[in-house]
């Protein structure tokens, strides 16, 4: 009997690691094991980095919240605390955008925070 060297089950799982390693330089993309070993580690920093966008996007927004909020003469917890006390719930997404698209609407934003500090 001769030995299973893998049939068309083995062939099309490798043939799909190797189309995954298109592009990759060198042994990489050519060799199966080469390749499995840089797509593994492609697919792995893929996942991380989903998660990474996530709060690097939140921090940017935040950094351009509190810029256009000190422009109003407030800080940045004062403006969140303020929107929080007024009953505003707005993302801090929605707060960046409308920072930089639209400050005069931004400014009255702010005017609102400001408003339920004091009270």
């Amino acid at each position: 009997m001769p030995r299973a060297k893998g049939g068309f089950k083995t062939r099309h799982r490798r043939n799909r690691v190797l189309k995954e390693a298109e592009g990759y330089w060198g042994k990489r993309s050519k060799a199966y094991r080469s390749a499995q070993e840089a797509v593994d580690r492609a697919k792995k920093y893929a996942y991380r980095d989903r998660k990474a966008r996530k709060r690097d996007f939140r921090g940017l927004w935040i950094i351009r919240i509190n810029a256009a909020a000190r422009l109003t003469g407030l800080s940045y917890s004062a403006l969140m605390g303020g929107l929080k006390k007024a009953g505003v719930a707005i993302d801090r997404k929605s707060l960046a955008e409308l920072a930089i698209q639209d400050p005069v609407a931004f400014t009255k934003v702010a005017a609102t925070a400001r408003e339920s500090l004091a009270a």
